[in-house]
């Protein structure tokens, strides 16, 4: 009896220390991942090389809900949409009633439109913000996935700088962090996350924070806050069709952290209830008026 506790032990022992040794390569792995191997990984997560490239155009459309959640309340439903053709994209969020129409970001392969979506004809916070910010539309960031123009499917074309940035946490799950240094941009920074099991991108971290000016007095520049600006992308329900896996679910919440301390919260939650590839688009989706 002492002789077969005694092997069990032995055997739990060494159990232990290979499962040990695994976690240790893996987190070894982790820590010497290359961006171009975790984008790689991520492409192969939506399909095949071949299955990919066969996408010429694509249409995403489906139901949408606008929350104000800081600095006012209230909600309201709507419906929103993506074409795209190559980097070519229209993306389009509407809303029937209200002063707050929605929103519409068009790229047309050179030029970007941003409307005014509003009753008196001026961008919201939002659009303004992605107008002073528009390479995030013109390569293929904004979105993710959902767009035929996907920037890490352009990266020889954008030709960003990519840095691993290791393994985080999302919602108590393991992603990994890729850092995307836009060409055109220094004072914007963006993290890509991917579930760390699935390669699948699931979270895009935009933000940016300005320092204020010199105010008139030491007390007046000290009582002065920083500006921040984030944009936080979600993705997920992924479900698989026609050999490619898309997300269902997405979300964009977009928050302005004003240099008067006032902070306003907006987000749109929607849903991907239809998403039809290499359909006929009309090229005057793509016009930037």
């Amino acid at each position: 009896m002492t002789a077969k506790i005694s092997r069990a032990k032995l055997a739990l022992k060494v159990l232990l220390l290979v499962l040990a040794q695994i976690s240790l390569s893996l987190l070894a792995y982790a820590a010497d991942m290359k961006p171009e191997e975790l984008v790689a990984k991520h492409l192969d997560s939506l399909g095949t090389t071949e299955a990919r490239a066969a996408v010429k155009s694509r249409a995403v459309q489906g139901k949408l809900i606008y929350k104000l959640l800081v600095a006012g309340h209230g909600t309201v439903g709507g419906s929103w949409g993506r074409v795209s053709e190559d980097k070519k994209s229209n993306f389009v969020m509407r809303f029937g009633l209200g002063d707050y129409r929605g929103e519409q970001f068009v790229f047309d392969g050179n030029k970007t439109y941003i409307a005014a979506e509003t009753a008196s004809h001026i961008r919201s916070r939002f659009g303004d913000f992605v107008h002073s910010q528009d390479y995030i539309i013109r390569e293929g960031l904004l979105g993710g996935a959902f767009s035929t123009g996907w920037a890490l499917e352009s990266l020889d074309q954008n030709h960003p700088k990519l840095t691993y940035a290791g393994e985080k946490k999302l919602d108590g799950r393991p992603v990994y962090d890729l850092e995307y240094h836009s060409k055109h941009s220094s004072d914007m920074q963006i993290h890509l996350f991917f579930d760390a099991e699935t390669f699948r991108h699931v979270k895009t971290l935009y933000s940016m924070t300005f320092s204020p000016n010199m105010g008139a007095t030491v007390t007046s520049s000290v009582n002065q806050q920083e500006i921040r600006y984030t944009i936080e992308e979600r993705f997920g329900d992924f479900k698989t069709a026609n050999g490619l896996t898309l997300p269902s679910t997405y979300s964009i919440e977009y928050t302005e952290e004003r240099q008067s301390g006032r902070t306003m919260v907006d987000r749109w939650e929607m849903t991907a209830d239809q998403i039809s590839d290499n359909i006929g688009l009309d090229p005057k989706n793509f016009d930037t008026k």
